[in-house]
């Protein structure tokens, strides 16, 4: 089997409503934007994946990684792997472009992405990712009512000017649910999104002291709680807590910076993501000798359907996973529906709180055809995948 063309097609899906992300002061999103990418071969099975940024990250996997996988055997991964994470240098990170060639190879074999991996389970317990600043009533109904839906586990956000008004909230949460939710807290202080006018980035006495609190309250995680390179802050500070377990990753690129997080005793959770942070054989590289360490791996997942889909098949195949990560955040724009717009059937929760795992071949991805097509806004297409190029296409 060779690639023959390579396709991709960036989508803006407008929101229902507006979502004000915590991380990025006086942001307003209105619109879902991702790249849809679909890599062709010489016996018709097409992989399928996606991007989470827009443009930039179209263009620099066409003039970067594109030229260079035409032609070759999509099954050979590893070898093609590098390929993808040497591109990085040249641009937006591509790690994105290993998730069509395990599509591929699903199809190909007729088998779910998570068997070929191993498949330690066909469900995964979902946490519900909330992105919003909400006052401490507005979250506490919030999360009792995300509980009603089946959620077992919830993260909140923190990203208030003072961190004192953070607790209210994660105070008002854990008395709203009692003791029989799993609650964690996600700061987004590793890479900080300045928004409008910024923001002051925690230094690690407040960031001793909000987990010190967190372990009060019996919250499970505390998420990026200083700079992502601040490997002596971090393992200081994991150090010097005792009931909290300290999560984060998502904003480092590259093994060689993982390694570094596992070997400085940085994080109990790491949360790689295989968009955005390191390609998925790299990923699973860095989970077996995290659990080597004792320490997790459960990877971080934002944005679309499509990504999530992938790191659903990869925490079903991880020992050392047990959560996915579920963004919903009702009733902002950014909600489980929205979310898979994308997708023919959305990703949901059962009565015991566990996503499970499509038993199609591959990720099991199947797009609305007519709903991307209608909200494409720029396509371009290599080689031959004998799709029909669009109107307006770069060829």
């Amino acid at each position: 089997m060779r690639i023959t063309g390579i396709r991709s097609r960036l989508v803006e899906l407008p929101l229902d409503a507006p979502f004000r992300p915590a991380w990025g002061r006086g942001r307003v999103q209105t619109t879902l934007v991702l790249v849809v990418f679909e890599v062709g071969t010489d016996q018709g099975v097409v992989g399928l994946g996606a991007a989470h940024g827009g443009l930039e990250a179209q263009i620099a996997v066409d003039r970067f990684v594109t030229p260079h996988l035409i032609g070759q055997d999509p099954a050979r991964i590893e070898t093609l792997a590098g390929i993808i994470r040497d591109a990085e240098i040249l641009g937006p990170p591509p790690y994105c472009m290993e998730i069509p060639l395990w599509d591929i190879l699903g199809k190909a074999a007729g088998l779910p992405v998570s068997r070929l991996w191993g498949g330690a389970s066909d469900r995964v317990r979902a946490y519900c990712s909330t992105g919003e600043l909400r006052t401490p009533d507005e979250r506490a109904d919030g999360v009792a009512r995300l509980v009603e839906e089946g959620f077992t586990a919830v993260k909140l956000r923190f990203h208030h000017d003072d961190p004192r008004d953070d607790i209210v909230v994660a105070e008002a949460v854990r008395a709203a649910v009692g003791r029989g939710v799993e609650l964690m807290v996600d700061a987004n202080q590793a890479g900080a999104d300045p928004g409008v006018g910024g923001h002051a980035v925690w230094d690690f006495r407040t960031a001793l002291w909000v987990g010190r609190e967190l372990e009060r309250l019996e919250y499970a995680w505390l998420e990026e709680p200083l700079p992502r390179h601040d490997w002596t802050g971090l393992a200081r500070l994991r150090d010097r807590l005792d009931a909290i377990k300290l999560a984060g990753g998502e904003d480092n690129h590259g093994l060689h910076e993982f390694r570094l997080l596992l070997e400085r005793g940085c994080f109990d959770v790491l949360q790689p993501d295989a968009v955005k942070s390191e390609t998925l054989s790299g990923i699973r590289h860095l989970a077996a000798f995290a659990e080597l360490s004792g320490v997790d791996v459960i990877p971080h997942t934002w944005g679309n359907g499509l990504g999530m889909l992938v790191h659903l098949h990869l925490a079903a195949a991880l020992p050392n996973c047990g959560y996915l990560e579920y963004p919903h955040d009702p009733p902002s724009g950014l909600t489980a529906s929205a979310r898979d717009r994308m997708l023919t059937e959305p990703l949901t929760v059962d009565t015991e709180g566990y996503v499970h795992v499509p038993d199609r071949p591959g990720f099991g991805f199947v797009l609305d055809e007519d709903l991307v097509a209608h909200h494409t806004v720029h396509t371009i297409e290599r080689g031959d995948c004998g799709f029909a190029v669009a109107e307006g296409s770069a060829t």
